[in-house]
């Protein structure tokens, strides 16, 4: 058996697997630079977490469905008062569909944004500061 064989056989018998945790995370990153969200949120068990981390979790307010080719998310923000929730959607399919696609090969194949709160930057970092003054070290 040559190498080359070797390489087919091997290829057709194995699979790449990915955790959900590791799309969600992907797409948090893709996120974080996005003009007009303010937050990601999470449901209330992460928001109580939050409270005893000492640090934010990327993740929050991710939800992933993973399949052997193809992802699906939902997304839960806050948008910044004042900026185009139309834009910010079609930033966020842009950019993380892409880093998704790029990375693992999944074909990204919807993608759901609920916008659960609106916000000046102003409130947002007030609101953040006093999250940080409960937050355990």
């Amino acid at each position: 058996m040559t190498a080359q064989q070797l390489n087919v056989d091997l290829m057709k018998n194995s699979k790449l697997k990915f955790n959900e945790d590791v799309i969600a995370k992907i797409a948090g990153m893709a996120i974080q630079d996005i003009d007009g969200i303010l937050s990601m949120n999470g449901n209330v068990f992460d928001n109580l977490a939050d409270k005893i981390r000492s640090k934010n979790d990327i993740t929050k307010g991710i939800d992933v469905d993973v399949g052997e080719k193809q992802t699906a998310l939902d997304l839960e923000i806050i948008l910044e008062y004042g900026k185009d929730a139309h834009r910010v959607f079609e930033n966020i399919l842009q950019e993380v569909s892409a880093a998704i696609e790029s990375m693992t090969g999944l074909k990204v194949i919807e993608i759901n944004v609920y916008i659960s709160d609106v916000m000046t930057k102003k409130e947002w970092q007030r609101q953040n500061k006093s999250n940080d003054n409960n937050r355990v070290n």
